[in-house]
């Protein structure tokens, strides 16, 4: 076997990708019950939650079960960690987006992409301070928390703290998530996951 595909076997990577399509499946079917075509705005649930999603995916795969090898490998890791998160973010960028085609301008694939980045920079942040095993713990908490706290908030600032819930090509709302997924790439693609204990 060559090293690419054991790295991909060691980090979970073919289930990642059945995970990632599963999601997307899921969100379409989510989005077909909601009669998007009467008011755009029912696409909120779907667009905030399938990202989210996706990032937990995402998050999972980022464990190591060889930490003190990888530390000690000669060749640098950081181009395998950075290519293995961009590609998973690409795949679920790509895919989602087939949940909520039409209206662009509102909850539509723009939104689903910017959240997909957004979501998946905040992942591999916390796969960074948590571990893997948790990253997906903080996004949760702060989509979740924006979900219910954006509700009828308005203001120029509400397009930043709140990226997760906004329409279409918001500036405030895409410069958060780009932000937050440039943050969470280098972190990761420089340090890994956080080494974590055995289960107990």
């Amino acid at each position: 076997m060559t090293g690419l595909v054991l790295y991909a076997r060691s980090r979970a990577l073919p289930l990642a990708l059945f995970a990632l399509a599963g999601t997307t499946a899921f969100a379409v079917w989510a989005a077909r019950g909601l009669d998007a075509y009467l008011d755009p705005d029912r696409r909120v649930p779907v667009v905030a939650l399938a990202p989210l999603l996706a990032a937990a995916v995402i998050g999972a795969s980022l464990h190591t079960a060889s930490d003190e090898l990888d530390r000690t490998a000669v060749r640098p890791w950081w181009p395998r960690r950075l290519a293995q998160l961009g590609a998973l973010t690409a795949v679920a960028a790509t895919l989602l987006p087939l949940a909520v085609l039409g209206h662009a301008e509102t909850f539509g694939a723009p939104a689903m992409v910017r959240n997909a980045l957004g979501c998946t920079g905040v992942t591999a942040l916390s796969a960074v301070l948590l571990g893997a095993r948790l990253s997906w713990l903080p996004a949760f908490g702060y989509v979740s928390a924006v979900y219910l706290a954006s509700v009828g908030t308005r203001g120029r600032a509400v397009t930043v703290w709140a990226w997760p819930m906004q329409p279409g090509a918001q500036p405030g709302a895409w410069a958060a998530a780009l932000a937050a997924f440039v943050l969470g790439a280098a972190a990761y693609a420089v340090r890994g996951a956080r080494a974590e204990g055995p289960r107990g």
